[in-house]
């Protein structure tokens, strides 16, 4: 006879919606396990999607992700030209406030490729890849923009003739992605009211140096005004190539830094959202301890509720293991159930989050062994009651 199954029978309402309860509570604990995986996930997405091996970055700096990175946009020639070196293509990125495309602005991230070389996006959903060189752009599904979409960005129109799933930012913002070109000026071309005030400061500037008096601010604009910049070079090695020693190289002759892909990814996973997985991980913590005392709690007034029961057995001759087994399985009963309802409640509902939530079975898995362990040390309270149950108290006696 199994006492367990019995007892639940005999009191199946209060079990059941504490199982209820502990569901929600393990599927909050599941969501913010998924909703940190998804952060990195996001992360970890912009970085993966050109296929790079190396991103060669401005000297002293770890790259666009985490800090301000400008290269010229032909150092791809001279990094192309190092042995090991199979491709290498300049990229730009930029956040920007898109408003028009849609009923209120979207932040996105905008990301600027040379058309046919590395940092398109690995594949588009619905709609074309860019083929025109202008005025063309990709961007995220998630941003709601359908397609044949006009975009206005400054002075420049673009149409929306793609959409790609699931590439986003670091913060969760969809990507748009368009030609270097158009995310070169973009980004470093100024407005023509701030053009005509640098070329008359650069007019007094000439006036007050005798030896440039003579030379016109119009011939040394294209100078200072250069669009030509870029934000990382993309570098894809050949399948013999030591990265290292290909690094060495650039950092050593190119006077650039050059960290690989698996780097990157540190930065953005490690340095960029380390407070908020310490975070999640401490509400991790608080919710799972909260679960721990409901179960404790649960069970120890389950157990004062059998304290005849429980004597009677006692005079009967069963032994104190099997009282314990009875009130153990109680425990890892109400555990197992909590979490079946956290991951069918997670499981269904998770596709609803407004940023993405990965759910992996490992992690599941592992907070099913982690709640296994709480039910068990939940148990002992009541276990340690049980074993000191006095048998008179069947009698009408003891304590």
């Amino acid at each position: 006879m199994n006492l367990a199954v019995r007892d639940v029978r005999y009191r199946p309402g209060r079990f059941l919606l504490t199982a209820v309860g502990l569901g929600l509570l393990l599927g909050t604990v599941m969501a913010m396990g998924g909703i940190y995986r998804g952060m990195v996930e996001d992360a970890l997405s912009v970085v993966r999607a050109p296929g790079a091996d190396l991103w060669v970055v401005q000297k002293d700096t770890i790259g666009p992700f985490a800090e301000t990175s400008r290269v010229p946009e032909d150092a791809y020639r001279a990094i192309r030209a190092v042995p090991g070196v199979r491709e290498a293509s300049p990229i730009a990125f930029q956040w920007l406030q898109l408003r028009g495309a849609g009923p209120k602005p979207i932040r996105v991230q905008f990301i600027g490729y040379r058309l046919g070389a590395l940092g398109a996006p690995p594949g588009v959903a619905a709609g074309r890849p860019l083929v025109r060189a202008r005025y063309e752009m990709l961007i995220d599904r998630n941003a709601g923009v359908p397609l044949g979409t006009r975009v206005q960005i400054g002075r420049t129109t673009f149409t929306v003739v793609g959409l790609t799933d699931g590439i986003v930012s670091n913060a969760g913002d969809p990507t748009a992605f368009v030609s270097l070109q158009d995310a070169q000026e973009i980004q470093f071309l100024k407005a023509n009211e701030a053009i005509r005030n640098d070329r008359a400061r650069l007019e007094a500037d000439l006036k007050a140096e005798p030896a440039l008096a003579a030379v016109p601010a119009q011939a040394l604009a294209p100078i200072v005004q250069d669009t030509h910049l870029a934000n990382a070079i993309l570098v894809r090695l050949e399948p013999w190539a030591d990265a290292r020693a290909v690094q060495d190289h650039i950092e050593r002759w190119k006077h650039y830094r050059a960290m690989t892909t698996a780097e990157q990814e540190d930065v953005l996973a490690k340095g960029l959202i380390e407070r908020s997985r310490m975070q999640i991980l401490l509400f991790w913590i608080i919710l799972l301890g909260v679960s721990a005392v409901i179960i404790a709690l649960i069970i120890y007034t389950m157990t004062l509720e059998k304290t005849r029961d429980i004597a009677t057995l006692k005079i009967i001759g069963a032994p104190d293991w099997k009282i314990a087994g009875l009130i153990l399985q109680e425990a890892l009963t109400l555990g197992v159930l909590g979490w079946v309802m956290g991951a069918v409640l997670i499981n269904f509902s998770f596709a609803y989050f407004p940023r993405r939530v990965a759910i992996f079975p490992q992690d599941q898995y592992v907070l099913l062994a982690v709640m296994m362990g709480i039910s068990f040390a939940a148990s002992l309270l009541g276990i340690r009651k049980a074993v000191r149950v006095d048998p008179a108290t069947a009698l009408g006696g003891g304590a």
